[in-house]
This record gives C-alpha cells, structure tokens and sequence, in this order.
C-alpha cells in the first residue's frame, strides 16, 4: 500500500512588512485585505497543527497544491521554502504553485530560486522549470501541472496554457498502467469561487482526461472540500479539493477548518483501490481527528 497525503493554500503567516516600492501594484489589494481579514482566518498555529499531524500518520509522500504565499513579497519565497523543509525533503513532497504564488509576474521567478527543488521531475529535460513535471513514486506517477499566472486586480484566474494541455495528453498516454495523480491548484471542473477564480482552459483539460484517463486529479484554489466526478475514458475520475491548510473559522465568514487528506493506494492497473480519509479540525474543535472516510472508485 502506498499512501499520499494532499495539503493546500498555507497561505503562510506571518506576512512580511512590505516595502512601499512593493505597494505599487496589484499587491496593495492583497495587503489591505490580509490586515483587514485574512490574519485572521490563515493562522500559523493551525498549518504547524496539520504539519505535525500529517507526520504522525507517516506518509509515503505528500502533494502540496499551492498558495503558500499571500502577495509574493521577495521576503515570502525563502520563508515558504523553509516551511517546505519543514514538511519533508524534496524527494518526498511534491508542489505546484498556485495564483498566490504568482500574485506579480517576478514571482515566477522567486518560484524557481527558491522550490525548484520541489518541482521538478525526477531526470528534468532542462535546467529550468517546466510543466507538466513527472515524478515517479511507487506505484505512482505524480504529474505537476502549474495553473498560476499573474492576473489583474480582483482576478484569481488560471490558466495551463496549450503547451501544457498538450504536454499532458502525451504523459498520461505513456504513463497509462500507473496510478497516475494529476496535481494542479485551479479546480478542473466547475470552481466554488466563481468566474473570476476559475481554470480559464479548464475545458481543454477535461477533455484531455476524457481522452486519456488518469487515476486522481488532486487540486486546492477554493479552500473547501470537494468533490467532482470527470468524464474519462473507462468511467469517472475523482477531482478532490481540501480546505485552506490554515483555516481558522471566523464569525461572519463561511470557512471550512484546516483539513488535508490521506489516500490509501493498492492493487494494480485495472483494479486499483483508493481509500481516502479526511483528517482536520471540527467546526470549533481546536483539536486535529479523523473527520471522513470514503472508498473512491478508480476506472482510470
């Protein structure tokens, strides 16, 4: 058996003090809206919580679906990487970035400086970044697609690109016979946030799915639990999204608590078994429990 844990959208705290020179963009927004609500919701305590339950439950590797920073402060970058160390060694955790991580078009290159380590496939093609990445763990081959662009004010779209909606049709043809577990921050299917938060080509994706199949797509983006069911070639493919890794509730605002995910992986290609259970806080619990279980049905 081999297990895989799913954590999203940190949304690091604290948040760095910002220069004036890094107000003078889309970042100001983002600024103002954390001191205003947001330190209230993403509390560092609550991530630490989850950290250190998702090591009690020893995983064989985790998959981090972005958002680890909240307006790409240079200051932020080196501050998640550490938070990263903190969760394991790059061998066995698995990232993709998410709109946060990309709030200003320099942060893409933050994202390389600092977790390039954490996003790369196991014999990369080039020097640099580039998605989709494969990695190759166990019985699974964990595919890292980047949905993280940098938008205008009040957008927190994303967007793969043809490049990668190509890129990922090839891979899931050669990689067919693995657990294959697509890893990207945007939800593929409909978003709970709305228009202005959707995967813009999230059609293009489903329809690669449909084509080839994969076994899990694991995404984050709208900080709640979901679940959504695909088109794929031989029956429906699970599409699972967790809470904020940081949520606190807050009077006035719905916010589901931190939870993260675990998936119990056996069996082979045509006859795999997939169990996922569900760890976080209660609805005003200050304490971390099994709060779900449930057999997801793997066609591929």
């Amino acid at each position: 058996m081999f297990v895989l844990a799913h954590l999203s959208d940190p949304h690091l705290a604290p948040l760095p003090t910002p220069r004036l020179a890094d107000l003078a963009s889309k970042r100001v927004l983002g600024w103002l809206h954390w001191r205003r609500t947001r330190h209230k919701i993403h509390r560092a305590e609550r991530v630490d919580l989850i950290v250190r339950d998702l090591a009690a439950q020893a995983p064989d590797h985790v998959a981090v679906t972005g958002d680890l920073v909240n307006i790409a402060l240079d200051a932020e970058f080196p501050q998640a990487r550490a938070w990263l160390d903190g969760v394991g060694p790059p061998h066995d955790v698995t990232l993709v970035p998410g709109n946060h991580d990309a709030y200003v078009r320099s942060a893409l290159a933050a994202q390389a400086t600092h977790w390039y380590e954490f996003m790369r496939a196991d014999a990369p093609e080039t020097a640099g970044l580039r998605f989709p990445f494969v990695r190759r763990r166990g019985p699974l081959a964990i595919i890292g697609l980047s949905s993280a662009v940098a938008t205008a004010p009040f957008m927190a779209t994303g967007r793969l690109g043809p490049a990668q909606v190509a890129r990922l049709d090839e891979l899931l043809a050669r990689l067919a016979g693995s657990f294959r577990v697509v890893l990207v921050h945007h939800p593929p299917g409909r978003s709970r946030s709305g228009h202005f938060k959707q995967l813009t080509d999230a059609p293009a994706l489903r329809a690669v799915l449909a084509r080839r199949g994969a076994e899990l797509v694991l995404h984050g983006h709208d900080h709640v639990h979901a679940l959504d069911w695909l088109p794929g070639p031989r029956g429906p493919i699970a599409a699972v999204g967790v809470p904020s890794a940081s949520a606190a509730m807050l009077a006035g605002h719905h916010v589901e608590p931190a939870a993260y995910n675990l998936y119990r992986i056996d069996g082979s290609a045509g006859a795999w078994r997939c169990e996922a259970v569900t760890r976080g806080f209660d609805a005003g619990a200050g304490q971390i429990a099994e709060i779900g279980r449930r057999e997801l049905e793997i066609a591929g």
